[in-house]
């Protein structure tokens, strides 16, 4: 049995590709093949010794990646290549992971072909067993994909290699750091980067749920002594820019908690508000909470994963 890739000739290697992929499949992946050479690739066929699944493993990556690298060697004559994949280049190990992680086969295969050797195999190693066999099967039919499929696709997953975290961000244990990030973002981003998190990894949404803090947070798990020290922390003028839109019973309930002096000096904001200024507002209230846990006041992490309070 062969059981040595090294060892094995450049004919032999075609012959292993077309025993396992057969003849037909195999002479649409290796161009320009002359009949005398069909001939010797169908006799080592029938003279070569059994292969090792781990040769004829290792033979199929070899054809696979290089045919694939082919298919994107496009080549315009005044500006010069079309690298629409350039941004993989700045993932590491774990954001390409999370790139791949539920795409279709096809969307694998242009990602991984882009790659070094030693990144396609991790990332190929980390693949569902049925998705390999679907992927080596887009062997067939990948070179029918027109130029702007695969530009339209780069351009998806480069939006999408925008909210992956950054790579000092993706370490273990590193909820709080991306929690603190996103909740420096404006609100619109802030909501997308959060949604695509928990489409594409949901263990790490679960992990930056537990720092990321927003005011409906505040208002729906914070105890009442909690708000009521925080609200009276804040300029009366923000607060009650924070309140905008809020039910009068929410609103009443807030209101009641601070001191009386406060109370009287309370004036709700009147008539249509810039979305933005109540967000920004909302914000401040974050922030002095955020504050109250850097102080040890509070543990934001007993609050936010919905353990059992005591008044």
């Amino acid at each position: 049995m062969i059981n040595d890739y090294h060892m094995l000739s450049g004919l032999q290697k075609v012959a292993i590709l077309f025993s396992v992929v057969g003849e037909s499949l195999a002479l649409s992946l290796v161009k320009g093949l002359s009949k005398t050479n069909i001939r010797k690739i169908r006799s080592t066929v029938r003279e070569m010794e059994a292969v090792s699944y781990s040769v004829k493993k290792r033979v199929m990556e070899e054809f696979y990646f290089g045919f694939l690298s082919e298919q994107f060697e496009t080549v315009d004559k005044e500006d010069g290549p079309i690298q629409p994949f350039e941004f993989l280049k700045d993932l590491n190990e774990e954001q390409l992971n999370a790139l791949v992680e539920n795409e279709d086969s096809p969307v694998i295969a242009m990602i991984m072909a882009q790659l070094e050797p030693d990144q396609r195999m991790k990332i190929l190693d980390k693949v569902d067993p049925k998705i390999k066999g679907q992927i080596l099967l887009e062997l067939g039919s990948l070179e029918d994909i027109p130029l702007e499929g695969v530009i339209e696709v780069a351009a998806r997953m480069k939006e999408k290699a925008t909210y992956l975290p950054r790579t000092t961000e993706f370490s273990r244990g590193g909820g709080k750091e991306i929690a603190d990030i996103i909740g420096n973002m404006d609100a619109a981003e802030e909501e997308k980067y959060l949604q695509t998190l928990q489409n594409e990894n949901p263990e790490l949404f679960k992990e930056v749920k537990k720092y990321h803090l927003t005011f409906d947070d505040i208002l729906e798990k914070f105890p009442d002594n909690v708000k009521r020290d925080l609200f009276n922390g804040i300029e009366l003028e923000a607060l009650a820019l924070a309140l905008k839109g809020l039910d009068k019973e929410i609103v009443d309930k807030i209101i009641d908690s601070l001191p009386g002096k406060k109370q009287a000096m309370f004036e709700p904001v009147e008539g249509a508000v810039a979305k933005r200024e109540v967000e920004g507002a909302r914000k401040q209230v974050v922030v002095g909470a955020k504050k109250l846990a850097d102080d040890g006041t509070i543990n934001l992490e007993d609050m936010l994963s919905g353990g059992e309070m005591v008044e």
